[in-house]
């Protein structure tokens, strides 16, 4: 308990946007940071917002389906005009559809959502949301990021695809913000026990065992925090590129 009260400090009086924080990964966050810290928190509309303004009643909502970039502009313009500087901008909101090209039940609208979600409005909220992430004296984005970025797997070729991009395009915005006040973290998580991994895999961890290592991970200052197993893809990687290569495919 004393060292998560020593990592928490890092994490203290500050604004934090969340995306995507009415379940899952999201909500975890919300609930570790939301005692010390204000939340403003960009969320597609559902049954479950009612749930998360019940049980934090001081949080600020926008609500925005991050397929629609005209909602995420409103949502960002929200944020704006209130001129509140902004600490830390959690982009963890991601959807992932799992039948193949080849599958009979593949739908090819899922291609532009996914994209949509998990990268496109990933870039559009850092470039709205920059004056007020600027205007802090030190700030961070946080991009939540997976393993399958590192590596694909045979599955979900959309979704892995789209944490290709998210990897290279955040150290591409790092090197642009260099000599700035606001850094660029990863966070690299395995497979974590949400709604969206529902009856696939295995060994999975809990989203409050991934915000553990995410909150150490940020105190500790890294730029690339790996979650779990992703430590040891990491060092398969190093050794063995093909062998990783290998282990992801039938992930």
């Amino acid at each position: 308990m004393k060292a998560q009260r020593v990592y928490d400090m890092e994490l203290q009086n500050k604004h934090i946007v969340i995306t995507g924080a009415a379940s899952g990964l999201g909500l975890a966050i919300l609930r570790r940071l939301e005692p010390n810290n204000r939340i403003s928190v960009i969320a597609r509309p559902s049954g479950g917002l009612d749930a998360l303004r019940a049980e934090f009643p001081k949080i600020s909502i926008q609500e925005a389906d991050l397929a629609d970039i005209a909602a995420v502009e409103r949502a960002a313009d929200a944020l704006v005009k209130r001129g509140d500087a902004i600490d830390v901008l959690f982009n963890n909101a991601a959807v992932q559809f799992t039948p193949r090209f080849t599958d009979p039940d593949f739908r090819y609208e899922t291609i532009r959502r996914e994209i949509d979600v998990n990268f496109t409005s990933v870039c559009a909220l850092i470039h709205l949301l920059l004056p007020q992430l600027m205007q802090a004296q030190s700030a961070m984005i946080v991009n939540i990021n997976s393993g399958l970025a590192l590596a694909p797997k045979a599955g979900s070729a959309i979704y892995c695809a789209t944490k290709g991009a998210l990897n290279i395009f955040s150290q591409s915005l790092g090197y642009q913000l260099e000599g700035t006040s606001v850094s660029v973290k990863q966070v690299f998580l395995p497979m974590v026990d949400t709604k969206m991994t529902d009856g696939r895999g295995g060994g999975k961890i809990t989203p409050e065992q991934a915000v553990a290592e995410i909150v150490a991970g940020l105190s500790a200052g890294r730029p690339n925090i790996d979650v779990g197993k992703v430590k040891l893809l990491r060092l398969i990687q190093r050794l063995s590129p093909m062998a990783a290569a290998r282990i992801m495919k039938g992930a």
